[in-house]
């Protein structure tokens, strides 16, 4: 009887929970580490994904709100005689004028007359509107409505000629009426000639871009006819400015 009991002794097993689940854990044992399989689980692929989502959208919300908190600027592109007009309003006579200065300290160690230089800019600028502008503009009809070839043929060689002169003429033009007003210590870019001079150069330079797309638009020559005459007004409108200006000093 006591070997029997020996035998039973010796062949059961340990009943101590350390010994067994030390040695040999289960996954349902007390010891085992079931809180990291646990995470495990939670962190899936599409756990990932949901939380990569969540941090991009995140991100892109920051960047807007410092693209909205960011001070925004205005770029003007636009040939609006009203861009002009703000140009002329804008502080930029100081810059000019200093540019200006060395040449216009030469004119005056030559001791011109007085009248020469009040009245030179006018004089030449009158004789370039109304000789190249004025007979520029003619043949630019002839061009229109003539039914003489030859005439016709004449008219369409010289009509750039002239009107490409006169648009030199009145920018290098330009440069003689600051120098005149500078010599005379007068402001520029204050009165209504000054104003209408810059809107008219910026015209013609769209005029003379113009004749280059007739080919693929021919509904352009009447936009340059109708252009040009506007142009011719306009300067016409700028000398008598300009003739008042003369008068006020």
């Amino acid at each position: 009887m006591a070997a029997a009991n020996a035998y039973l002794l010796a062949f059961t097993p340990n009943s101590s929970p350390s010994t067994s689940y030390s040695r040999f854990p289960s996954l349902y044992s007390p010891g085992y580490p079931s809180k990291p399989l646990m995470q495990r689980r939670a962190l899936s692929p599409s756990t990932f994904a949901l939380k990569r989502r969540s941090e991009t959208l995140d991100l892109i919300e920051e960047k807007n709100d410092a693209m909205l908190q960011e001070p925004s600027h205005t770029i003007l592109y636009s040939f609006s005689p009203m861009t002009f007009l703000l140009l002329a309003a804008l502080p930029g006579a100081d810059t000019v004028t200093s540019l200006f200065s060395p040449f216009v300290e030469l004119v005056k160690s030559f001791n011109l007359p007085d009248w020469l230089v009040h009245w030179g800019h006018p004089g030449n600028m009158a004789v370039v509107l109304f000789a190249m502008g004025g007979y520029g503009t003619y043949l630019g009809f002839r061009i229109r409505f003539s039914d003489n070839i030859e005439e016709k043929a004449m008219a369409k060689d010289l009509h750039p000629k002239l009107l490409g002169g006169m648009f030199f003429f009145f920018a290098l033009g330009a440069t003689g009426g600051v120098t005149s007003l500078l010599t005379s210590d007068k402001p520029i870019f204050e009165s209504p000639h000054a104003v209408t001079g810059i809107i008219g150069l910026a015209l013609l330079t769209i005029q003379t871009i113009l004749p280059t797309l007739f080919e693929g638009n021919p509904g352009l020559r009447n936009a340059h006819g109708i252009l040009g005459s506007g142009i011719m007004t306009l300067f016409l409108v700028h000398a008598a400015f300009g003739l008042q200006l003369g008068l006020s000093y």
